[in-house]
């Protein structure tokens, strides 16, 4: 082993607001917090998602190489259709791609991520 796994970094305009989407999401806690960067997990010393601040952020497309969606998150769930209307009432947007056990759909920056049929 070389390291043990920090975060997954996510550039956006508003880390606060994004910092919130992901943790009703997973039901996470924030762990660290400035104006510039937050970070959201378990608990302090665990691996977190942590949210970026950057002045223009240029927002990926689903599936487009000229705009590659730079990374993802699947999330787990028991219900498609019931996690569906929660992530849309965070403000997600369903990007109508998927099957019948994995749905895409963007947070509130335009990054991409999916809900999976656990």
């Amino acid at each position: 082993m070389i390291g043990k796994w920090q975060a997954l970094v996510i550039d956006c305009e508003d880390p606060d607001k994004l910092a919130s989407f992901y943790q009703e999401l997973l039901g996470m806690i924030r762990v660290q917090e400035n104006d510039e960067f937050i970070s959201i997990g378990d608990a302090a010393d665990r691996p977190a998602i942590a949210l970026q601040r950057v002045e223009r952020l240029v927002r990926p497309q689903w599936p487009d190489a000229e705009h590659p969606q730079q990374m993802h998150v699947d999330v787990l769930v028991a219900d498609l259709d019931s996690a569906e209307a929660e992530v849309l009432r965070l403000g997600a947007t369903s990007l109508d791609a998927g099957t019948d056990t994995f749905r895409v759909y963007t947070d509130p920056s335009g990054h991409p991520f999916c809900l999976v049929l656990t």
